[in-house]
């Protein structure tokens, strides 16, 4: 559980450092396009031309690089529920062997603690792999920021 806790600490760090990077971005380039006026000059054109462009690429770059954990977790979901359904199909079978309502009931609340059990100690394995995804998602999105803000600062210099 602490793991969990630790990459959903670290994801949400990532996402401040990523708003605060896009925010210089935005605020560098749209007061730009403030003084460049009704015919902006070929420097400012590329530039604005760029951020179209890139924003494109970033989402492409972030659906690809979120593809291969998301099949990932979408393989751990379904071995969690074919699990699941085999620890039904067993507990069912064995309530419905029952000799007793006493023993009926032993079953189904063994049934039932196991399944909570089970769920309980997937939880962390899933919540892991959904930060997985969302930290794949967001590295070629960061990278870019990152980058803009950096060339970005260094021409107002």
């Amino acid at each position: 559980m602490h793991d969990a806790l630790f990459a959903w600490g670290r994801l949400a760090m990532q996402a401040t450092q990523l708003a605060i990077g896009s925010a210089q971005v935005i605020a560098h380039r749209t007061g730009r396009m403030a003084l460049s006026g009704p015919v902006p000059e070929a420097s400012d054109q590329r530039e604005f031309a760029l951020m179209g462009r890139e924003k494109a690429e970033a989402a492409v770059a972030s659906a690809q690089a979120m593809a291969i954990p998301m099949l990932a977790l979408n393989q751990q979901l379904a071995m969690l529920g074919y699990k699941q359904m085999l620890t039904a199909w067993t507990a069912m079978f064995s309530v419905a062997a029952s000799r007793s309502a006493a023993e009926s009931s032993r079953r189904q609340a063994k049934f039932l603690a196991d399944s909570i059990a089970n769920s309980a100690a997937a939880a962390p394995g899933l919540s892991g792999a959904s930060v997985r995804v969302a930290r794949s998602g967001m590295k070629p999105v960061a990278r870019r920021v990152s980058a803009n803000a950096a060339r970005l600062n260094r021409k107002k210099k």
